[in-house]
């Protein structure tokens, strides 16, 4: 018995096939980070101590009780962006730019963690300033999104117009995709590159990392207590970390929308099944529904 045939009287629900490919897709993932990291991270736990073990010897006047108040000293100073190196202070992290930047941050779910407020008031007002701008950021990003989709489209029609050749559309979107991963990946890479001393490759890991919203904040722009930064660097980034978002979440949609049609495929290939479309089961696949979204998002979005 083949494999079709096994799917076609199993009948297995697309769900559970979804749910098995994902928990293994999260264990591989997993297997290859505890590899890749895992013998790298004890070699750091070995140095570290080591570098503690001279650190005590070197300095005999300071015990573990000291070391310990030091590297306090050290997490406090980072926490609000003191520079140790000199006899003087910074602005902090909470001036105006920044804390518009970490603003920006709490909406778009990126949290870095290099910042937090630590007032009572702060703590309260970040909560709820994040329970209405999170649904608002995704409102705004939403637009702006189907602002770029309706122009990709417009051009597409215009140029497949023009040349009468179907493999109009597929250029249009690949130079998008392309200019896009300039635009919002290549050049903050060569910025934060020179700016923040960043290598190439930390410079484009942070630049995924900060519009993916997984922000672990192992790296974050605009943050180095020692270094000057220009007035508009807060500006560019805030700009930058906005349209990436956007650029990116539309992206995303049509990475989700070829997973669904692959699977819609194989569920009607192997499982013998018709799409759900057609079968009218299921009310959000229905066929006037989906047009009327296809309407929604063709049309520019009307300004007031």
């Amino acid at each position: 018995m083949g494999i079709k045939e096994m799917f076609s009287l199993a009948r297995v629900p697309s769900i559970l096939v979804l749910g098995v490919v994902y928990v293994a897709y999260v264990l591989i993932g997993g297997v290859v980070f505890w590899k890749v990291e895992g013998d790298l991270g004890q070699k750091d736990i070995s140095v570290l101590l080591l570098n503690k073990k001279r650190l005590l010897t070197t300095y005999t006047c300071l015990n573990q009780d000291g070391l310990e108040a030091v590297a306090q000293v050290v997490h406090d100073a980072s926490k609000v962006g003191l520079s140790l190196r000199g006899n003087y202070t910074t602005d902090g992290f909470w001036k105006f730019t920044s804390s518009a930047v970490f603003a920006a941050t709490v909406v778009t779910t990126i949290g870095y963690g290099n910042i937090s407020p630590s007032s009572t008031t702060g703590q309260i007002f970040c909560v709820f300033f994040a329970v209405f701008g999170i649904p608002l950021n995704m409102v705004v990003l939403n637009r702006v999104g189907k602002y770029m989709l309706v122009i990709e489209r417009n051009v597409s029609d215009f140029l497949e117009g023009r040349t009468r050749r179907k493999c109009t559309r597929f250029f249009v979107h690949l130079v998008s995709y392309l200019s896009g991963a300039a635009l919002f990946f290549i050049v903050p890479m060569i910025v934060f590159q020179q700016h923040e001393g960043w290598t190439y490759s930390q410079a484009i890991y942070y630049c995924f990392i900060t519009l993916s919203t997984i922000g672990f904040g192992d790296y974050v722009a605009d943050n180095n207590p020692d270094k000057e930064y220009p007035e508009w660097y807060s500006i560019l980034m805030a700009s930058w970390i906005f349209f990436g978002l956007a650029w990116l979440a539309l992206l995303i949609n049509h990475s989700i929308d070829i997973l669904e049609r692959l699977n819609a495929h194989f569920k009607l290939q192997w499982g013998g099944q018709k799409p759900e479309d057609e079968s009218g089961n299921a009310e959000g696949n229905n066929p006037n529904t989906q047009m009327e979204e296809e309407d929604e998002i063709k049309k520019p979005p009307i300004t007031q």
